[in-house]
């Protein structure tokens, strides 16, 4: 079903953004775009407008783009969608379409509410900015659980470990939880983290990280203001020293890299010899890997240059959100003293995980098939959220519908 006005519309070669500008608000601001979508698409009205003043309003635009009497005849009323043509760009894509790369990376840029947001869905502070406090505010589903205890567990007795995730998946919040469990629980363990910015695994990207950057890192961590020796092997021996000497009163250290995707392939295979340091049997670094999926492709257990490190290695995943998605909403507005289902209709969540899929078509003719991923991310969904609360304010809606999930990925959020 669809509005008559949807189709009138096509006929007359109008696109709904043009409608949209034709029609104010009390406040001389034009109707938003998804408003339209909402009243051509499904007879939804805004609730606190004049339905009747929207609707001459509309009559009068149509007449001066050449309608007739038969377009306005019964052109608010429902009926069967036809095959009539809509305009590229200004229909709402249909639901089962996969969010395009342009807009994936969109998601991915920071979404704020806006102060008249917070204030229509009565949110005393914005529930997904600056909002990691303590570890209360850390969401923890059975897979974050488990990466986080996976953490934790090769800080405080030893290993090595890769935490694999997509842009957007919670490495950073996983990687502040480390912190503040240390410091909560007097843990005595250092970690050790050298300087990455800028740092890819070839000369043409960025720097690539070497192991002589790793030792400066250590001996600054551990050596508290010791000066690094001079030569290469000198350096070592210092290394090899000062953590010797620590590990002896009872201290742990964790060499943690972040952005591990941009580590060559010949520091990946260095690494072994960081993590075989050891005082008689006691093991003097763990480490720990955090990068995106990338990572996980480097350490390919088939891959002879890495295979020694990958045999030592074990891989945890922060996976998407999916099914834990109302969950993780629920958690979020609880922070801030909300219930979720006071902010989103129930049509909002299939929504969000529909639109928040990257596809791949891959092989032709009969072996032609479309991979889809899923991108349902805490940092795609805070942002894709954002954007719908955002605006829910220009339609008047006192609710986040799927309609509006839709209409913020149409926005570029």
């Amino acid at each position: 079903m669809q509005m008559k006005l949807k189709r009138v519309l096509a006929d007359l070669g109008i696109p709904q953004s043009e409608l949209a500008a034709s029609l104010e608000k009390p406040d001389g601001q034009p109707l938003s775009q998804a408003a339209v979508a909402q009243i051509v698409n499904h007879g939804q009205w805004p609730k606190s407008l004049d339905r009747a003043g929207l609707e001459l309003k509309i009559k009068e635009t149509l007449f001066a783009r050449g309608a007739n009497d038969d377009h306005i005849r019964d052109l608010f009323a429902m009926e069967e969608a036809d095959a009539a043509p809509v305009l590229a760009g200004d229909a709402a894509p249909a639901l089962n379409n996969a969010i395009s790369k342009e807009s994936d990376s969109m998601l991915l840029r920071k979404i704020t509410l806006t102060a008249e947001a917070k204030q229509h869905f009565n949110l005393p502070r914005d529930p997904f900015t600056n909002e990691m406090r303590d570890d209360e505010d850390v969401f923890l589903s059975d897979d974050i659980r488990y990466v986080r205890q996976a953490v934790r567990q090769t800080a405080k007795h030893g290993g090595m470990l890769a935490v694999i995730g997509e842009s957007g998946a919670g490495k950073s919040t996983i990687r502040e939880d480390l912190d503040a469990w240390i410091e909560a629980n007097r843990e005595p363990i250092t970690l050790i983290e050298p300087y990455v910015l800028g740092s890819e695994d070839n000369d043409r990207k960025g720097k690539p990280l070497k192991s002589m950057d790793l030792i400066g890192a250590i001996i600054r961590s551990v050596g508290k203001g010791e000066p690094a020796r001079g030569s290469l092997e000198e350096r070592a021996n210092q290394m090899h020293t000062l953590l010797k000497n620590q590990a002896n009163s009872g201290k742990r250290h964790v060499l943690i890299i972040e952005e591990a995707h941009g580590l060559t392939k010949p520091m990946l295979k260095h690494l072994k010899r960081f993590y075989e340091l050891k005082a008689g049997f006691k093991q003097l670094l763990s480490i720990i890997l955090i990068g995106q999926t990338e990572l996980d492709t480097k350490l390919d257990e088939d891959d002879p240059e890495v295979r020694e490190v990958v045999q030592r290695c074990e891989k945890v995943w922060l996976r998407p959100l999916d099914s834990n998605l109302e969950a993780y909403l629920a958690h979020k507005f609880q922070r801030v003293g909300v219930n979720y289902l006071d902010v989103f209709d129930s049509s909002a969540f299939s929504e969000i995980r529909l639109r928040l899929q990257s596809s791949k078509t891959t092989g032709q003719g009969a072996n032609r098939a479309v991979l889809r991923t899923s991108l349902c991310h805490p940092l795609a969904v805070n942002n894709l959220v954002s954007g719908a609360m955002n605006q829910a304010i220009r339609v008047c809606e006192p609710k986040v519908t799927g309609e509006l999930i839709a209409a913020a990925v149409r926005a570029g959020v």
